[in-house]
């Protein structure tokens, strides 16, 4: 299993040697990421205004909040693997500044048909792939021992998606259709001068040389590529999935009215975001192979426990904040596990496409939790697929992500003695 280094009196190493304008570049990643993310997540609380306004059915609805998701989630694919070539200085500012278009669209003018809805969303979702940026950017400003809290850290700004759920409606409610839009576009394009003025890639950064589909190419052989994926496609798919369908499952499973059920996500949101730079520290301290294990573990329990539908307060509450709190920190031990065993050139093009997972991995949910409950009158049985589900990604972290960790553990062992013995 892959454990923090320790120095000479067995402690973990110290923050000596992170230069505080790491820590900087950390900080404006997090916002970069924050703000591309509230912009990525605009459309979806005002899915019902629409349906209603535009006479969409039920289908129609879905599409128009899938499709940011699914573009957001695909389209890290190519930007992980350009932020390997071209670094985060160039592109944290050129994803910004882009998404500024179909903000600015949708605000004014494509918000009159579905037509126009998913035009805008489908460009809306490059966004979604600011994450694909910042993980390769932040990663090489720490050293390995660190690599999991300052990735946990970045990947708090997930907690974007909560402004949007917290202040769009209100918003559109006090002063009209456009207001919350030209806010985002305004915070984006702000975001995207500081970024450009700002910005600094780490001295040393490792460039790759071959072209972009052969990098492409490598990175589906790699190991770590597949193990992370299968893992986040579960731990942030999980998380998605909750922050989507909660207050549905709210509403039918308990008769709690729409702004209870929202207020209890919002919840559910916050605490998942607050909890993964802390499965990134524990990482760090524990392994991140020990840190997924027992989230995955928390997540098995509290899926079965709320496959009986307990009384909400407290037994069905605690169930579902352990959930959020297990996937949270979950999340951040992938990608410290990402930041550990993947080779410093293929960091972006790992990260492209175990986003791509996660995010892909929160599509499917909420659909089959509707199918089943159409079914059955019951969420029972999607709860125990997603304990079943959540149990076998225990087993392989256990397996098969263990023993790639701990041969990585021995490679790296390997070379620090042959270059001691030089």
């Amino acid at each position: 299993m892959v454990q923090s280094p320790k120095s000479k009196n067995g402690n973990p190493p110290s923050d000596a040697g992170v230069p505080g304008r790491a820590w900087l570049m950390l900080a404006l990643a997090t916002v970069g990421f924050a703000v591309n993310f509230w912009a990525w997540a605009l459309l979806s609380p005002l899915a019902p205004r629409f349906q209603d306004s535009l006479d969409l059915t039920s289908f129609e609805q879905s599409l128009l909040v899938a499709v940011p998701v699914v573009v957001g989630s695909l389209g890290r694919i190519p930007v992980g693997a350009l932020t390997d070539r071209f670094g985060g200085r160039l592109m944290f500012p050129v994803v910004s500044a882009a998404t500024v278009v179909p903000v600015l669209y949708l605000g004014l003018a494509g918000h009159s048909s579905l037509a126009a809805l998913l035009i805008g969303g489908f460009f809306l979702g490059i966004g979604g792939t600011a994450f694909a940026v910042g993980v390769p950017f932040v990663s090489p400003w720490f050293p390995p021992e660190r690599r999991g809290l300052a990735i946990g850290v970045f990947g708090a700004g997930m907690g974007g998606t909560a402004i949007s759920a917290l202040t769009t409606v209100s918003l559109v409610d006090a002063n009209g259709m456009e207001t919350p839009f030209l806010i985002t576009a305004a915070a984006l394009a702000v975001y995207a001068v500081v970024a450009a003025l700002v910005l600094r890639d780490a001295p040393g950064r490792t460039v790759p040389s071959l072209p972009l589909a052969r990098r492409l190419a490598a990175t589906m052989k790699l190991g770590i590529t597949w193990q992370a994926s299968a893992l986040y496609a579960v731990a942030f798919g999980g998380y998605v999935a909750f922050s989507v369908y909660l207050p549905t499952y709210l509403r039918t499973g308990y008769d709690l009215t729409q702004a209870d059920a929202a207020n209890r996500m919002a919840g559910f949101v916050l605490l998942a975001v607050a909890m993964r730079p802390v499965g990134g520290w524990l990482s760090d301290r524990l392994g991140p192979v020990r840190v997924l294990a027992g989230s995955l573990a928390v997540v098995v329990a509290g899926a079965l426990v709320q496959s009986f539908t307990p009384v909400l307060a407290p037994v069905g509450t605690i169930a579902f904040l352990a959930m959020a709190a297990a996937l949270g920190a979950g999340s951040g031990a992938t990608f410290a596990l990402v930041a550990r065993l993947t080779p410093a050139d293929q960091v972006g093009s790992v990260t492209g496409v175990v986003g791509a997972a996660g995010g892909l991995g929160g599509f499917l949910p909420p659909l089959v939790m509707g199918s089943l409950y159409g079914a059955y009158g019951s969420y029972a049985v999607g709860l125990v697929l997603l304990a079943m589900v959540s149990a076998a990604a225990l087993v392989y972290t256990l397996t098969g992500v263990r023993a790639a960790a701990e041969r990585a553990e021995r490679h790296t062992g390997d070379r620090h003695h042959a270059g001691s013995t030089v």
